[in-house]
Parts: structure tokens; sequence; C-alpha cells
């Protein structure tokens, strides 16, 4: 495999959590014209709704979204193959998303059932062993129905240091952590957000200058936040993340590769916004649907948005103005059942 193509490696929810997958499949990108081809399944595992990769080995991990949550790695050939190397037991009910951290010596994992944090030791072959930590955060917020108690849902590594925030549903808080490189475990979490009472914090992005921009799964909105001098983030700004009217549930949030536009992708409204960003404040320039149902993930490639669209059971492509920042469909959709999640893989960018 050259450098002619890119891959993108897709995950699901699988008979187990409702869905129709059967595990994690593989999408042969063209980095020219954007397009994708569903090349089939790449391995069998349950219900793998959040897919990360280790900075600088051709590892795979891949949550087990149950309510006995594990999380399996995978060696990845260089026909894009995956080959099992372990599964482990989280500890927590219903990982939904992982992360290595900068130093590739640890993956660290949200669970969101059970609102706790699982750290692993990974060998120099990029190999998980037994947990070194379990840390269960503490809290509620007041939507009885969403926020009883603690839920983790993301957990963003600081590339260059050992900072973990967790952003976490239930009490309206991102957590800062630090996590011991020898030891593998955190330290007792301190609040880097507390958002308004309601927010829901379910995924993040580092923007230019500290800046985390959050999405708020159940206020349905875009919150900023700069970097005070503390552990702890001062408010920039808030935006509805749509404007159509009816319940809206942000999942996944994404800065474009100048740091211009940000882009949110809409459960319910179905839609991807755009908005103009300077740091300071946001513009919505344009709102457009996404071509499915249900958008659970996206990510920026190139000049290229692809949105999975769980309900739908397909992946859509949108080519990206350089100038206006606007997405534009392109194409017809990409059939894949029940997709959660998607991860670019081009082999020439692993270091031997």
């Amino acid at each position: 495999m050259g450098s002619s193509a890119e891959y993108v490696f897709v995950g699901c929810y699988t008979g187990d959590k409702g869905g129709e997958g059967d595990g994690i499949t593989l999408l042969r990108r063209d980095p020219v014209t954007g397009d994708l081809t569903r090349l089939g399944l790449a391995a069998r595992t349950p219900s793998p709704s959040f897919l990360a990769q280790h900075p600088t080995l051709p590892v795979l991990y891949a949550v087990n979204e149950l309510d006995e949550g594990t999380i399996t790695a995978f060696s990845v050939a260089p026909d894009c193959s995956l080959i099992p190397l372990s599964t482990r037991k989280t500890g927590g009910a219903d990982p939904c998303h992982l992360a290595v951290t900068g130093d590739g010596r640890h993956l660290v994992v949200a669970n969101y059932g059970g609102g706790s944090v699982t750290v692993f030791p990974l060998d120099a072959d990029g190999v998980p062993a037994e947990r070194s930590d379990l840390l269960q955060l503490q809290g509620s917020g007041p939507n009885t129905e969403r926020q009883s108690s603690a839920h983790a849902h993301q957990v963003l590594p600081d590339p260059n240091g050992a900072d973990v925030l967790i952003s976490d549903l239930g009490s309206d808080r991102v957590w800062r952590s630090r996590l011991d490189p020898n030891s593998g475990r955190l330290a007792p979490p301190v609040p880097a957000v507390e958002a308004k009472p309601g927010t829901g914090p379910r995924h993040m992005v580092r923007g230019p200058r500290g800046t985390l921009v959050l999405a708020g799964e159940l206020t349905g909105d875009v919150t900023w936040y700069h970097p005070a001098g503390g552990p702890a983030l001062t408010l920039g700004g808030t935006v509805d993340a749509s404007r159509l009217p009816g319940p809206v549930y942000p999942s996944e949030i994404a800065i474009g590769s100048d740091g211009r536009f940000v882009y949110v992708a809409n459960r319910g409204p179905d839609t991807v916004s755009a908005f103009s960003w300077d740091g300071e404040s946001a513009e919505l320039i344009a709102e457009v649907p996404t071509g499915g149902v249900w958008p659970r993930h996206m990510i920026l490639l190139g000049d290229h948005l692809y949105v999975a669209n769980q309900r739908s059971h397909n992946v859509t492509v949108f080519r990206i103005d350089p100038d206006t920042g606007i997405p534009g469909a392109q194409g017809d959709p990409t059939g894949e059942p029940t997709p959660t999640c998607l991860l670019r893989w081009n082999p020439p960018v692993i270091r031997p």
C-alpha cells in the first residue's frame, strides 16, 4: 500500500447494543477526490464504538461498549488487516472513548456507564497490560434522567505532558488529572471547566493557544474556554450548535487545520454546523444536512469532512471550501451498518 491511498477504519454498534454491525470495517479514501470505497470487515469484535491509534506504532485500539466493558488492541498489518493482540476488562460499564498518551506508554479509557476512567500500561509493542488505575468520578447534574451520576464521555491527554482532561456529562464538568508515567496512576481530579448546569459535556477539542472547545450534549450548544494560568479554564463564549427547531444533541466537534472554522455534528436536526471562529467569538456561517440520520461522529481529512450517520447506516462526504469553510455534499453515501466512529489510517506516516 503506497502513499496514493489513505484508509479509514469504522467503528460501530453490534447486536449486543442493538446495532447491525459486525465489528471494525475498512474504507479506502482517495486523497485527491476524497471519495470512499468500502473494503469490508477488518475484525469481528463486539460494539467497537470508538477507535484510537498509537502515536508511533501500527496498533489500533477499540473500546467494546458492553455492560462489562473491555478494550481490544489490534496490530495493523501493511494491508490494513487487523490482528488481535489482547483484550482487557476496563472495570467499568459502557466504555465509549479511549486515547493513547503522547509518550505512547499508556492507554486511557472513559467508562460512560460507570463514570470512571481506566488506565492501561502499554509495552514496547503497544500491547496493553492489566490496568494500572481505575479513577471513579463523582457528581451529578439537574437533568435527572441523564445526570444522576458521573458519566465520563471523553479522555483528552495532553500530547506534550502528563495532564488528562475528562469530560463528564453527568456532573457538568471537565476534570483535569495528571497521569504518573511511572505508576500509571491518575492524581485526584480537579475541575478544569465547571459548565452551566445541565450542559452535559460530551466531546471537546483543543484549539489555538490552549483554548478548549466543548460540545454540550444536553443544552445543544458549543462553549469555549481559555487558559487562566491555573488548573481551571475561563469561559470565553457560547453559541447554539443549531438554529433549527426541536431538540439538538451535538456529538462530535472539530476544528479546521488553520483554526478559522469549527464544525459540529448535530443529532436531532441531523446537520453539520460550520462556524467562523477567531478564538474569541463564533458566527454560524452554514448548517447543512448530513445526508443521514443521527450523525454520531465525524473527521476532517484535508478539504473533506466525513460523517458517520449511526441510524441511517451510512457515511457521507463533504468537500469544504478552503476559503469560506462551508461544507458541500459530495457523491453518494457509503453504506455502513450502525457506524459510530471514523479513524484515519495512513500507513506511510507510521514511523519504523
